[in-house]
């Protein structure tokens, strides 16, 4: 009992001691250490596998989910549905749009990738990095950003469960980028014989290489708009087809009408009425004037005194005779056109009428740049006598009515004209915008054969025969790389899964059928979606532009390898904003 009250007794003074400690540490708080002493106060310091890579990977997965069903022409063809309350047999063609509105509350229903992952405006870092290399795709190629974000977004899904099973990302790397390089090996050896050499002014051969960059946007009317877009680009294409230039192909977008009413004009078509009463005019010299048609301003203030009406009257005649003085000596030098970059004022608008000018507004200095390329007029900056050199020429120049709206369209069929402008109609904003979309795609695939005209079989033929190759170097390999090289070869499923999953077919059957007919030799077979079956793609004429694979799966494997090279994500303090969330709300984000 002795014993046990001294043993009491000891605890009680220990515990009044630390609680005199604790009542004298009151108010002080610890000195940081670590890194916690080398940044602001409020940042967020994440490291390791479950709070860096594996987070980084789930939101690029968030992102190629978003972009996936949007991948592929997505055309499925039903036949006899049965509806709970009505029994119909009908046929239905679907496409798979995302419905984005930005923070401008504009609405954009599109499947476009591009277009998607611009307006969503993503701010996770690690899902940066997929939406900059889906613009790096769009900027060297036009086309493909879709491709390369869903693929970038299967090869780090596949680097996960890699990572769950003890791979370290660092050999995931290495695994990665020796599947990637021997996946341009063997995409140099899938290019079609003969598509190297190719005339791009021939429509034919555009249009083969173009179908399947247009379908994907555009499914089932395909065959119209690449007849527009090849028409187009060939009326522009320069000498060295290698200086062709996407900005020589306008879109004018007047609604009313459908796709079947859009034609092309060689030339520029302005949205905007003539100022005048003269509407058309052919075989016609244009003068440019960026400063506007009026009255001249003097660069210094002056003050005139005038004592009476004499001098007001001679002072207004004074005006107006310079005023047509200036009109006079351009309607001189031969110019039956004034284009004017700014105001037209009313007098000097009179004397246009009188010697039988028309008069043109184009506000926008870009369209002004177009007008003259097409006219090979040389834009002056103030209202005077052009010189014969400065002056542009237009076969015709007329005023007409489409759709309702009064437009002005500016053809130059033979004067060295070097703008084509499609004008798409169609029934509302949003599907104005989307074919807009479609033709630039087109425009852009142009320009793309114009570099390299070669083809690789499209339908995911390629990817199959892809993944197939790559499993055999696989094999080969000894290291524990070889497993990262496995999953970068069954990343290329994502293609066909994707797009019969899109088009409501069974995926699996697809995947298998492709399998076994690429082993037996047939290298060329690819999807036929609207059939259903897998079926050789040189009947089909489904072929895509290699280099645009090319520089799709090149861009892909270099984004989800700088998303496996991040270890820590350390984010300061923002100066002057507000704190960050706690850990516990950011671990629930």
């Amino acid at each position: 009992m002795l014993y046990c009250s001294s043993i009491l007794s000891l605890r009680s003074s220990y515990c009044i001691s630390f609680f005199k400690f604790q009542s004298k540490m009151v108010g002080f708080s610890m000195q940081p250490y670590g890194i916690q002493s080398m940044l602001k106060e409020g940042h967020r310091h994440l490291s390791g596998l479950d709070e860096a890579v594996i987070k980084n990977i789930d939101a690029c997965k968030q992102l190629a989910v978003i972009t996936r069903t949007s991948l592929g022409p997505n055309g499925i063809s039903i036949s006899q549905i049965i509806l709970y309350f009505f029994t119909i047999s009908l046929t239905v063609d679907l496409c798979m749009n995302k419905m984005v509105i930005n923070h401008l509350d504009k609405l954009f229903v599109t499947n476009d990738a591009a277009t998607i992952v611009n307006e969503l405006e993503v701010q996770h870092p690690a899902a940066k990095l997929l939406v900059l290399a889906g613009k790096a795709q769009q900027e060297e190629i036009g086309d493909g950003a879709n491709l390369t974000v869903s693929f970038a977004g299967e090869l780090l899904q596949n680097a996960e469960e890699l990572i769950r099973m003890g791979l370290h990302p660092s050999e995931i790397i290495v695994g990665y980028t020796k599947a990637i390089n021997k996946t341009i090996e063997v995409l140099e050896e899938m290019v079609e014989k003969g598509s190297e050499n190719m005339n791009v002014r021939d429509k034919d051969e555009v249009i083969t290489r173009m179908r399947s960059s247009v379908a994907s946007k555009q499914f089932g009317q395909e065959e119209k708009l690449c007849s527009l877009i090849a028409e187009a680009c060939i009326q522009v294409c320069p000498k060295n087809p290698a200086n062709f230039s996407v900005d020589n192909v306008r879109v004018a977008k007047l609604l009313g009408g459908g796709l079947n009413n859009s034609l092309v004009v060689r030339g520029l078509v302005l949205k905007s009425d003539a100022v005048g009463t003269i509407k058309r005019l052919e075989n016609a010299k244009v003068a440019v004037f960026v400063g506007g048609v009026d009255t001249t301003a003097t660069e210094t203030k002056g003050t005139v005194l005038i004592h009476s009406a004499d001098q007001l009257e001679n002072y207004a005649k004074t005006e107006e005779a310079k005023v047509e003085e200036l009109i006079k000596a351009v309607a001189d030098s031969g110019a039956k056109v004034i284009v004017s970059g700014a105001a037209v004022g009313e007098m000097a608008l009179h004397f246009c009428e009188r010697y039988k000018l028309m008069v043109l507004k184009i506000s926008s200095k870009f369209e002004l740049r177009r007008f003259c390329r097409t006219t090979g007029a040389v834009a002056l900056l103030k209202l005077s006598q052009p010189n014969p050199d400065d002056l542009g020429y237009v076969d015709s120049l007329s005023v007409e009515e489409i759709g309702g709206a009064r437009v002005t369209v500016v053809k130059n069929e033979q004067g060295g004209n070097s703008v084509s402008t499609v004008v798409l109609r169609g029934s509302t904003d949003s599907i104005l915008d989307d074919l807009e979309r479609a033709v630039d795609d087109g425009v852009n695939s142009y320009k793309a054969m114009c570099r390299d005209s070669r083809t690789v079989p499209g339908a995911a033929a390629t990817e199959i025969e892809l993944a197939k190759r790559l499993k055999e170097f696989s094999l080969k390999e000894t290291g524990l790389d070889q497993y990262a090289i496995a999953k970068f070869a069954e990343s290329f499923e994502m293609i066909p899964k994707t797009l019969a999953e899109n088009a409501g077919l069974n995926a699996i059957e697809i995947i298998s059928s492709l399998y076994a007919e690429h082993a037996s030799g047939n290298t060329k077979v690819g999807i036929d979606l609207e059939e259903g079956a897998c079926k050789d793609v040189s009947t089909m004429k489904i072929w895509d532009l290699y280099i645009t694979k090319f520089f799709a799966l090149k861009y892909a494997a270099d984004a989800a390898c700088t998303v496996l090279r991040v270890d820590q994500i350390i984010m300061a303090k923002p100066a002057g904003g507000p704190r960050p969330p706690a850990q516990g709300a950011m671990d629930e984000d």
